[in-house]
């Protein structure tokens, strides 16, 4: 009899350990965000040796509470208004003090930070960022805290279903190839840099899908040469069209890299987000789309250019609806939303409740 006892006893233990271990996922669908500052939503604020923080006003004047938020813009980011637009929430920064496991399955994480490249070499002078390899790092560090909260096949069901934004290329460009006090200016030209970003970037999306990510969205990059900085530094205030055939060369690579990888990775669908044209079109002939500038920046110090980013002694535009650009760098809300909804049109994404792809 105590036999027979001890065999149910262990056959329910186990009946209980498999049961929990390979439980399905009824969690929502997220969405983990990779990027710089594009995408940044507040993850250097934390890193206080950073050189590269939205810690100060006016960022983040036009959204929420009219505070700094560590979005390096007036008010959403690119990723914001995607994922609002198909219905996912919107994850926040890695490093806010509030994440935890129940935040994690409920909203993701968004690991993305201002200054951070494809190479782990980039913007380095910016002393503290989250290079990709170390974001992916992090991303790992956030899956072993799901498997312990609810098992491994549960955490491998809900990472499998979420959704994954890979938006950087522009610092390793703009803060590192383009500035001879790193070795990649002098060690490439731009075709074999290229190259370089292709390689390592392919390394870095092999790694994510083999960590479950299946439904991916790389962002592409943008006209890097007709953001404020890059006109500041010509003659004639036009646009750097060498930096922006990097931009459309890095694109092209891209577009291939992403397609074969989502031809060859089991179960991948892996797409190539493109929004150069419009947004140089935008650029070109702001008046069609509602703006009256874009050259410069809304928030500056006047004449004193560049500043880099914005301060509490720069001043405002008088209408920030107006602008394409909020600072040096980045692009405003408004023109974030029109470069949101040109991926949105382009990769037929619908809403989350409507369709199973992302």
């Amino acid at each position: 009899m105590e036999g027979r006892k001890m065999k149910l006893s262990t056959a329910l233990i186990m009946l209980l350990i498999f049961g929990v271990s390979n439980q399905r996922c009824s969690c929502a669908i997220v969405q983990f965000i990779f990027g710089d500052s594009l995408s940044d939503v507040g993850n250097n604020n934390y890193l206080t040796r950073s050189l590269a923080r939205a810690a100060l006003p006016w960022y983040g004047i036009d959204l929420g509470k009219g505070l700094p938020n560590g979005r390096f813009t007036n008010g959403r980011t690119v990723a914001d208004i995607v994922g609002d637009k198909v219905g996912l929430p919107r994850p926040p920064a890695f490093l806010d003090p509030s994440l935890d496991e129940d935040t994690i399955l409920n909203s993701g994480v968004n690991y993305a930070s201002g200054g951070g490249g494809i190479l782990n070499e980039t913007s380095s002078l910016f002393v503290q960022r989250f290079s990709l390899y170390k974001q992916i790092e992090l991303f790992q560090g956030t899956q072993e805290l799901i498997r312990r909260k609810i098992g491994r096949a549960a955490a491998d069901d809900f990472f499998a279903q979420a959704r994954y934004v890979v938006a950087l290329g522009s610092n390793d460009f703009i803060n590192n190839y383009l500035l001879p006090v790193y070795s990649d200016s002098w060690s490439y030209d731009g075709e074999t840099f290229i190259d370089y970003l292709m390689s390592t970037l392919e390394g870095q999306l092999k790694l994510l899908h083999s960590l479950g990510a299946r439904q991916l969205t790389f962002f592409g990059l943008g006209p890097m040469g007709c953001i404020p900085l890059q006109r500041i530094l010509t003659s004639s205030g036009g646009c750097q069209e060498s930096t922006n055939k990097l931009a459309l060369g890095f694109n092209k690579a891209a577009t291939e890299l992403l397609g074969n990888l989502s031809n060859t990775l089991p179960n991948a669908t892996y797409r190539f987000g493109d929004a150069y044209d419009s947004f140089q079109d935008l650029i070109d002939r702001p008046y069609m789309y509602g703006f009256n500038n874009s050259r410069g920046p809304c928030c500056s110090l006047g004449r004193i250019r560049p500043t880099l980013t914005c301060t509490p002694l720069s001043t405002l535009c008088e209408d920030r609806s107006q602008y394409v650009f909020w600072d040096e760098y980045h692009p405003t809300d408004q023109a974030n939303e029109l470069i949101a909804n040109e991926i949105i049109t382009k990769l037929g994404f619908k809403p989350i409740n409507e369709t199973n792809t992302p």
